[in-house]
Formats: C-alpha cells, structure tokens, sequence
C-alpha cells in the first residue's frame, strides 16, 4: 500500500512537472512605480489584456507571466532580467518603458540568446549598427513620432520653436527627429533631468523667446506637471504645443482641460477606425476603466506577435533561427492595421497628427486629425548588418 501511494505521489508530481516544462514562460519588465508609474501599468494591462483574449494562451501554450519593476533605475532592471534568464528561465522578455532601461538591458538578454521584444522603447543605437537578431519592436524607431511634429511644423509654417526633453537617449532621439523634418529656426534645446517636475525656468525660457511653437517630450509625470504648468503660465493662447508621449491617454486623467487642443504625434489614437481597434479599446476600457495609450496597445501587439511566432514554429521553441523567422514574418493583425518588420526588426507604419479631445462620456483622449507620414522606415536602418 505505501509503495502505491508513493508511486501516485511520483506520478502526480511527474505529471505537474511536465505542465511546468509546457509552460511558456514570459517575463514583463515595466516601470511600475513612482511619477512614472502609470506608463507601465498601460504596458502591463495591454499585454494581459490581450493574454486574456487569447485564453491565457500564446500559440496554443499556456502562459506564466511574470512581472517584474525596473524602479527605473538600470542597475535595478539589469538584475531583474538576470533572474528572468537564469532562475526563470523565460522565454521571452517583453519590456521595457523607458530607453535608458532598455539600453542596460538589452546585452544581457539578446546576448544570452532569449528573445527580447520591446512594446515602447526603440532607441536609435539599437536600429541601426547595433540591431540584434534577437531583438523585435512593436512600437516605433523613438526619432519616428517626433518627426511627424517636425514635418507638421514644417509643412505648417512654423518658423521659431524651442524643443524640451528629458536629458537620457530617448530625449535626444526625441530631439534628432524632430529637427530631422524642421527647417526652420530652433530658438533654443533644452534638456532636463529625467523626473524634473518643476518647469518654472523652462517657462520662463519660453515667455522671454516667444517662439511660435514648443516641442515637448516629457512622458508621464513630467508631462503633466508641465502641461498645468504651461497652462498656467498664461502661454497655451500664445504658443503652439506640439509634443509627443506628453498628452496622451497615460496623462490625460490628470491634465484634463489643461491639455485640450494641443497636438501629439502618434503611430495609432483609440479612435483609430477599425474593428480589431475599437473591440481592443472597449475591451481594455470595461476591464481597466481607463482609456488605453499606445503603451497599452503596443504591448497587446507584443503578445498578438508571439502568439503568431508560437503558432508557427507549432510550439516548439528550441529552434531559434525558425522562431526568429516567424517572429520577423509578423503574420498577426495589429491593432493599427497590417504589420510588418523592417530589416531592423522595427515596423514599417503609417503616423499621425493627434489632438487632445473631450468626449461625450467626459473622458480624454488623443484622435486623429490626419495621416502625417505614411508607410514610413526609420532612418537608421541601412546601417543594420542584419538582411
């Protein structure tokens, strides 16, 4: 008898270890904590939402999701995803928010040959001569969307505009795209800290020069500081606010009036007219009572993009070069529309002008006020050796 019951008992945990090893294991690494908080719980829900939809599965895999906070703070996130590659032995790595975490992580993933798929960050070094075959971008080369307020002022007639951006990559990316399509004068650039939430020398800066326009990329916190504050300061009826990541759907609930009018370039808006979009947008409204923003979004792509990769590799996940394959070949349909990689692993898409809207129900959001750049590559991907 005792030796029956210790036999069931091996089988039994014989049985819970094959379930384990069938797993697909995905850790998810966001700044989910702090001012900045908000941008990486949109990531985090985008993600799970799309989990939700598909069953809790990815390629008809069940899914351990492990989520895990950067803290923004690099030495923090390098740890992280060392326990994601070494005790969890993951997958996939999916994350994270912001650049400068991106950029501390992405050796120690790519390198450990593990997938790492970015729903936010997209850094110009990694577009470029230092792109890895184990690096994949759902959301934009960062230089993308700051270009289209570029060739918007461009096109507009804007002849004068001072630029403002936290001081880390994604800020002089933030910069380099839009001064990629401006000709016109730029009074002045300047850099804050990352997290600065006190602009009152910027607005200053910014009275004093009378420019016609801003540019601002301040994400999160930043952003909205400075947007009240901008209002505030008596300059929303003097100065045109063109900004990326600074009013949109993550900052909108506590900007409020503060932001309507104002101008956002984007590569998608909630009001984006197409069935797959506004299920999503229903979907994540009913389960998070918030309106989604393009973390969100991005990140539910990120998951449509495994879920495919998985499906056509069969589930097998061994064969790196075939899922690498499946994984460049994108065969899902993105919430923006079709989708497809370039050479860098980064997508080619269409962008937008977005402007700050109030709605019937008395929630903001970001719509589309017209197509700006249209199946646009980023600039850097001629210098990727991949092909």
């Amino acid at each position: 008898m005792r030796r029956s019951i210790v036999a069931i008992a091996a089988f039994g945990l014989s049985i819970a270890t094959a379930q384990a090893a069938d797993e697909l294991k995905v850790g998810l690494i966001a700044t989910l904590s702090g001012p900045p908080a908000v941008l990486g719980q949109q990531l985090r829900n985008g993600f799970t939402l799309a989990l939700k939809t598909l069953g809790g599965k990815l390629g008809g895999r069940d899914v351990n999701l492990i989520v895990t906070d950067d803290e923004l703070k690099p030495d923090v996130a390098v740890t992280k995803v060392k326990a994601f590659i070494d005790r969890d032995r993951v997958d996939f790595v999916v994350g994270p928010v912001f650049s400068n975490i991106l950029q501390a992580i992405f050796k120690p993933v790519t390198e450990a040959n593990v997938i790492l798929i970015s729903p936010n960050a997209g850094t110009s070094s990694f577009a470029g001569q230092e792109c890895s075959e184990n690096f994949f971008v759902t959301s934009y080369q960062n230089d993308q969307v700051h270009g289209v307020l570029g060739r918007y002022a461009q096109e507009s007639g804007i002849k004068t505009v001072i630029l403002i951006a936290p001081n880390y990559q994604a800020g002089r990316d933030a910069a380099a795209g839009f001064k990629r399509l401006y000709g016109g004068e730029i009074r002045d650039e300047i850099y804050v800290p990352l997290g600065q939430l006190d602009y009152a020398a910027e607005l200053s800066k910014i009275a004093t020069e009378k420019p016609e326009a801003v540019f601002v990329f301040l994400p999160g916190g930043m952003g909205v500081n400075f947007v009240k504050q901008f209002r505030q300061a008596g300059l929303a009826d003097k100065v045109i606010f063109l900004s990326a990541f600074t009013v949109d759907e993550s900052t909108l609930p506590a900007q409020k009036d503060a932001a309507l009018g104002m101008f956002g370039g984007a590569n998608w808006a909630p009001n984006l007219a197409n069935p797959q979009n506004q299920a999503f947008v229903a979907a994540y409204e009913k389960e998070y009572a918030a309106v989604p923003a393009t973390y969100a979004f991005q990140a539910y792509d990120a998951a449509l993009l495994i879920d495919s990769a998985v499906r056509q590799v069969k589930g097998d996940l061994a064969d790196k070069p075939a899922l690498r394959a499946a994984l460049k070949n994108a065969d899902f349909r993105s919430l923006r529309g079709a989708f497809k990689f370039n050479t860098n692993h980064y997508p080619i898409q269409d962008f937008y002008l977005v402007k700050v809207a109030k709605r019937a129900d008395g929630k903001f959001q970001t719509e589309i006020v017209k197509k700006i750049l249209e199946q646009d590559a980023d600039a850097y991907a001629k210098d990727c050796p991949m092909k």
